[in-house]
């Protein structure tokens, strides 16, 4: 998902299954972003080096990695003692006894510090009060915008802006500048694609999929005016070919002066004050926009489990704790830099100045997303399951991919936001039903 939201490179590792083996030895199943092949190029040297532990890799793109990773713990076929898993998962595989609890390592390893990893991130990869996962890095989402753009045009952005009032700036800065749009909307297709900003969106006009006893919401009103806000706002100031656009064509758009503002992943920022890009430092980052809610940011995190059936959990966990830990942070950062620093996961990145001095414009907008961010009541009603951008089920991704098709759908015309939710609404009846006989 990428991220739901990241940019994903060529994969180093690539292979169908681990190699090597031996009882000094650890197969890791991993997505293959840049954080991640960092990782595998410093275990070595470091890691290896230090413990004796061999960690053979398995490096995949994100969709075949969730399938691979779905395979093997469904199955516990025991061929990875380690795999990159997100919160949403997480909860799925710990009530299935997919995933092995985290919480007699956790305490037998104090250098670890649980206390610094940010609330947030524990409660999302915890189920049943046992903690299941360690984060590596992690992020929410906020609204990115030109400074400049909008200083020429005397507008002062809010700290925390409703989306009306961001509605109203897309349209005073629409064509600013030559081939500019007011702002960047995905509109691509997918449950991590625009469901995942679409959501958020959702939540704060009042909407949700399904109520707290699995009544489906997805044509009621609250869902009904977040959509069409949003496929009419993007319809009227947003970004050429907005229908195909995803994490990657907005984030393009904005390095190259193609939108004034973005409401998209706190990890966009890294990219736009890098030192080679064209709008280091002209950018502005402020909080999730609202309607009826005090905050709107998503919560996503790639996160490090261990596979149930694994016969080398101990090994397994050091690794972890190395990977996850501060002393890995400060290795990147010495030796990569501090911009690819794995943040948004604990507490002391944030007040580590060599940290704060590359990533100073974004580093507390990203912080304060992730602190307010709440999974379990992330709108104005109970939920039935937990997640901010997704519904914690199985079926979400299948039932959101396909009422997504439908509002990408309405993006470019082709049908109304009606029409489109009358669909969505008839398939989440098909999965809330499911749910009702269970409860039943």
């Amino acid at each position: 998902m990428i991220v739901l939201t990241l940019v994903l490179t060529g994969c180093a590792g690539w292979g169908g299954g681990p190699g090597g083996g031996g009882p000094n030895s650890i197969n890791v199943l991993m997505v293959n972003n840049p954080q991640m092949v960092d990782l595998e190029q410093l275990t070595a040297e470091h890691f290896t080096k230090d413990t004796g532990i061999t960690v053979n890799f398995t490096v995949l793109p994100e969709n075949d990695v969730r399938d691979k990773i779905s395979q093997e713990f469904s199955s516990q076929a025991g061929q990875y003692d380690i795999a990159t898993v997100s919160n949403f998962e997480i909860p799925i595989y710990a009530k299935s006894k997919w995933i092995a609890p985290l919480d007699d390592y956790v305490a037998a390893d104090p250098t670890f510090d649980q206390s610094d990893i940010l609330p947030p991130m524990t409660e999302s990869l915890s189920s049943g009060g046992k903690l299941f996962g360690e984060p590596f890095y992690g992020e929410s989402s906020f609204l990115m915008y030109r400074q400049d753009v909008l200083a020429a045009e005397g507008i002062e952005m809010p700290a925390k802006p409703t989306w009306q009032q961001v509605a109203d700036i897309a349209a005073k800065v629409d064509g600013a500048q030559p081939g500019m749009a007011g702002i960047c909307l995905r509109g691509q297709p997918g449950w991590g694609q625009i469901f995942a900003p679409l959501t958020t969106v959702v939540n704060t006009f009042g909407g949700t999929w399904f109520t707290k006893d699995w009544q489906p919401q997805v044509d009621s009103d609250g869902f009904q005016e977040a959509v069409q806000f949003y496929v009419d706002l993007v319809r009227a100031h947003g970004e050429i070919g907005a229908p195909q656009a995803g994490f990657t064509e907005c984030l393009n758009n904005v390095i190259q002066g193609n939108a004034a503002m973005w409401y998209d992943a706190t990890s966009a920022a890294g990219s736009f004050e890098a030192a080679d890009s064209p709008v280091r430092g002209k950018m502005g980052y402020v909080a999730a926009p609202v309607v009826k809610t005090a905050s709107s940011g998503w919560l996503y995190t790639w996160s490090w489990g261990i596979q149930q059936a694994s016969t080398k959990k101990d090994d397994a966990w050091k690794f972890i704790s190395w990977a996850s830990s501060k002393q890995y942070e400060e290795l990147v950062g010495s030796e990569l830099g501090w911009s690819r620093v794995p943040a948004g996961k604990r507490a002391s990145t944030y007040e580590n100045p060599q940290y704060l001095q590359e990533a100073g414009a974004f580093a507390k907008p990203t912080l304060d997303a992730i602190l307010s961010a709440d999974p379990n009541n992330p709108g104005v009603q109970p939920r039935p399951a937990p997640g901010i951008q997704f519904v914690d089920i199985p079926e979400f991704p299948d039932l959101g991919t396909q009422v997504s098709q439908e509002v990408s759908s309405a993006i470019a015309g082709k049908t109304t936001v009606d029409a489109a939710l009358a669909r969505g609404q008839q398939l989440a009846e098909d999965v809330a039903v499911r749910y009702r006989e269970r409860s039943g």
